[in-house]
């Protein structure tokens, strides 16, 4: 995923918390808001120290972003959206991060139909 296709300014992080667009399942946590004007989606990802060790925290990274590159052209182009991992997130693979994935984006219909 390019680099600018990601949300990375502590100020965007905060516009998205604020909106309380959420949704979470077991594993992961979205929060999510509509910027119409713009071209593409971008992505905010979050993974805290509780989860494990600096290595876990960036294949759960990895994963995600992997994710991501393979939903592109479902995901609607017009969301800037923050993703959270949770504690279980660290035993699992890049086929069940992508469904929890898919999953959540789903139930927010932030995919295009």
């Amino acid at each position: 995923m390019k680099k600018a296709y990601r949300v990375k300014d502590n100020r965007d992080f905060q516009k998205i918390f604020k909106k309380r667009n959420s949704f979470a399942n077991r594993q992961l946590v979205i929060y999510h808001v509509e910027k119409p004007e713009q071209k593409h989606f971008r992505v905010g990802l979050s993974v805290g120290k509780k989860i494990g060790n600096a290595v876990t925290r960036n294949r759960i990274k990895r994963y995600l972003r992997q994710a991501f590159l393979e939903l592109e052209e479902q995901i609607r182009p017009e969301i800037d959206m923050i993703i959270i991992a949770r504690q279980p997130t660290k035993d699992m693979g890049l086929q069940e991060m992508k469904k929890s994935l898919v999953h959540l984006l789903k139930k927010q219909q932030l995919l295009k139909r």
